[in-house]
């Protein structure tokens, strides 16, 4: 063969210049990740502590939910005195990452962990991704300034937050990461801030782990193999979870609207709101349905649960953050996926423990137009095992909860079902 014939062949197109550049960005996102990271794994450290200990004490003392409207007062007069310009929470990072305008103040930390804390302790119906990811994104624009970092550059910056935060609440790094980068658009991926999102959740991840903060796991120990007639229950499961994640944005956009109409003071909203799960938890004579509800999400996986469960969660839920009381939808989402995936077991022939898992997140996903992170999601938490059982419940989900979510601010680039308007 020639000389240059040969040269030809083995010519590799990149340059000395495309390694320094790649290696100037992997150094720059590694420190930048790095301190996000460990920033944020540190508070969410903090705030799972924290959390258990509310929630603990909140169990031992059941008379503390009588003064849940009293601790919705409080939180009303937090946000509305203090910290009305963050009030939009999670809302507020995605327009802050897909139309830059102002730097989130840092306040938005200390107030929604404070605030999130509240709803617990006295026995709101709330979650804690909507805080770790608002701790996040709050500690990681105070970097903009300080590494004088452009727009573009501050848009990666805040994904690293979203997905520390994310990723350290929940032990999940990959999915953490891919949900940071999902969230913003919906059908869309910014692919160049993939690196810094994996490095910030896996460093955070790692930050909250170093803390000897544990995460709960769940274990599905029967996964069957896909067959025809277990492919299309597969299929019908996924519309449920879908049609669920719909009943879920609706009552809880009904309920905000309801408490806006009607309460002119803001202040007063998680007071109302505060009555009415009080008197509700009082009539039923449990508190399984208040709070983060583990304990009812492990029973999912191993025991029958009333069918009626996800009905109950869905309208306290509703009720809590539909009044102003803060925390985030996931871990509820996560409580009425698995409640209703073990329902479905009555009628469709799966095992409990993979209804439950596929439920778990496929509402999730359907809530939140998150497909490929709700996937990840499944697999960190249940195992590569379950994996096509849990793309397809999810890819369900998504399709048919319709295009709107929990987060009002996620944009649409591209339609779910590849029609201009769906």
């Amino acid at each position: 063969m020639p000389e240059n014939k040969f040269k030809k062949i083995i010519n590799i197109n990149w340059s000395e210049t495309d390694v320094l550049s790649s290696l100037k960005f992997f150094s720059r996102w590694l420190g930048i990740a790095g301190i996000i990271g460990f920033l944020s794994g540190s508070a969410s450290a903090f705030f799972l502590w924290a959390l258990d200990w509310a929630t603990q004490w909140r169990e031992a003392h059941v008379w503390i939910i009588w003064l849940l409207p009293l601790g919705g007062l409080v939180s009303g007069l937090i946000y509305h005195y203090i910290g009305p310009e963050v009030e939009k929470g999670n809302n507020l990072i995605l327009e802050e990452i897909n139309t830059p305008k102002e730097t989130i103040p840092f306040k938005m930390a200390p107030l929604v962990l404070a605030s999130t804390l509240i709803s617990h302790f006295f026995g709101g119906s709330a979650g804690r991704e909507g805080t770790a990811v608002q701790m996040g994104g709050a500690i990681a624009d105070q970097f903009t300034g300080l590494f004088k970092l452009k727009q573009t550059d501050r848009q990666l910056l805040l994904i690293t937050g979203i997905s520390a935060g994310f990723a350290s609440v929940f032990g999940t790094p990959l999915a953490g990461a891919i949900f940071a980068l999902e969230v913003m658009i919906i059908g869309k991926l910014r692919h160049e801030a993939i690196l810094p999102s994996v490095l910030a959740a896996v460093i955070a991840d790692y930050t909250c782990r170093f803390w000897h903060i544990g995460h709960t796991r769940y274990s599905i120990p029967l996964v069957p193999e896909m067959k025809p007639e277990l492919f299309l229950w597969t299929l019908l499961a996924g519309v449920i979870f879908g049609v669920c994640s719909l009943l879920f944005v609706r009552t809880t956009d009904f309920f905000k609207r309801i408490f806006k109409s009607k309460i002119s003071f803001p202040p007063l909203r998680p007071v109302a709101g505060g009555v009415i799960i009080a008197t509700a938890v009082y009539l039923m004579g449990t508190t399984r349905y208040i709070g983060l509800g583990i304990p009812v999400i492990v029973d999912s996986f191993y025991l029958e649960l009333p069918s009626y469960d996800f009905v109950i969660k869905i309208l306290l839920t509703a009720v809590t953050l539909g009044a102003g009381f803060k925390g985030g939808e996931v871990t509820p989402l996560f409580f009425i996926g698995a409640v209703l995936g073990n329902a479905l077991a009555f009628f469709i022939p799966l095992p409990l423990a993979l209804l439950a898992g596929m439920g778990f997140v496929a509402v999730f996903c359907g809530a939140t137009n998150t497909p490929i992170a709700s996937i990840f999601l499944g697999m960190e938490l249940f195992g590569a095992e379950c994996g096509v059982f849990v793309a397809i419940a999810c890819l369900m989900a998504y399709l048919f909860s319709g295009k709107a979510g929990i987060y009002s601010s996620q944009i649409t680039g591209n339609s779910k079902n590849g029609l201009v308007d769906f």
